[in-house]
């Protein structure tokens, strides 16, 4: 049993000191697991309360504008004091949990891919009870299934947070050929996955860099490197939910969609409402090609993007 001792010191070393869940885990001899159960449950108790203060009305002209620049339905912009990386996503995630709260009716069927900022956001939502709304996984797991950032861990959180049952995907997001990819998308479980996550009212995406400091890059077992090259040769910028695309915003084909076990570019772009949440320089490349190509239809982003953005002559 968690004592509450153990509890505040790990809420402490997380939201104070800074420390990731697994080095809170590797100091008090905890899996990480364990770790993120423990600051769940911080939340959930209203040990932990977040509030993101944001000044009234700040950059709603600059809002208002970009939404009609690129023909988006809402733009969200979080004021972030500094272009460190951590700490734009961690703003636009917080941020990102905020507006979460104030759309969901809890009857929709919501559809999750992966990445750091999700993280981010999951780690910020505040708990609720809606056990009608459907979670979902859209893309099968990427990276190391222990990694925070891992669509089956980020979709099972997101439906722990709000009482009810994750659908999840019980394979790799890229497998090594299109036979295995025939096999494993006609098993029923992940069939009956993917056909739900197709009926999506939301996509909570986020929008992968392909490029220097990209994360899917820096994991070899995600990509090979002929696939890196192929899709360098096709000039990808970016991905949603492992779907590439150009600086366009063009979705590119190449045979890695053959092998790729989640919704196809066709049928992500299907769903009522993507929620693209990304920051930071160095994703404005992607998140430029992906406005203009309307692969999203709300933005959730930081300040200094969003004025670049504008600043852009398109």
């Amino acid at each position: 049993m968690v004592t509450d001792r153990m509890l505040i010191k790990i809420v402490r070393a997380y939201y104070e000191a800074g420390l990731t869940q697994q080095e809170i885990a590797d100091k008090y001899g905890l899996s990480r697991i364990k770790v993120s159960r423990m600051l769940a449950k911080a939340l959930r108790d209203k040990i932990v309360q977040i509030k993101i203060n944001v000044p009234a009305r700040k950059f709603s002209e600059l809002e208002h504008m970009l939404e009609i620049k690129y023909g988006l339905k809402d733009l969200l912009i979080v004021d972030c004091k500094t272009d460190d990386p951590e700490e734009v996503i961690t703003s636009v995630g917080m941020a990102a949990a905020d507006y979460l709260s104030t759309i969901l009716q809890g009857n929709e069927i919501i559809g999750l891919t992966w990445g750091r900022t999700l993280l981010k956001m999951v780690d910020a939502l505040s708990p609720d009870n809606l056990p009608d709304l459907q979670v979902v996984q859209m893309l099968g797991g990427l990276g190391e299934p222990e990694a925070e950032f891992h669509g089956a861990d980020l979709t099972r959180r997101f439906a722990q947070n709000f009482t009810t049952r994750p659908r999840l995907i019980h394979a790799p997001g890229i497998v090594r050929s299109k036979e295995l990819h025939s096999e494993l998308i006609h098993d029923i479980q992940v069939k009956s996955t993917l056909e739900l996550a197709a009926q999506a009212d939301i996509a909570l995406v986020g929008l992968g860099l392909f490029g220097p400091g990209s994360q899917l890059l820096k994991n070899r077992n995600v990509l090979s490197k002929e696939d890196v090259d192929l899709l360098a040769s096709l000039d990808v910028v970016g991905d949603i939910s492992f779907r590439f695309f150009n600086d366009q915003g063009q979705y590119v084909s190449s045979e890695i969609d053959d092998r790729i076990v989640g919704l196809t570019a066709r049928q992500v772009q299907k769903i009522p409402r993507i929620i693209g949440i990304s920051g930071g320089r160095n994703k404005f490349k992607t998140i430029r090609a992906a406005l203009k190509g309307k692969l999203i239809h709300v933005l959730i982003t930081d300040n200094d993007t969003a004025e670049r953005l504008m600043a852009e002559n398109n």
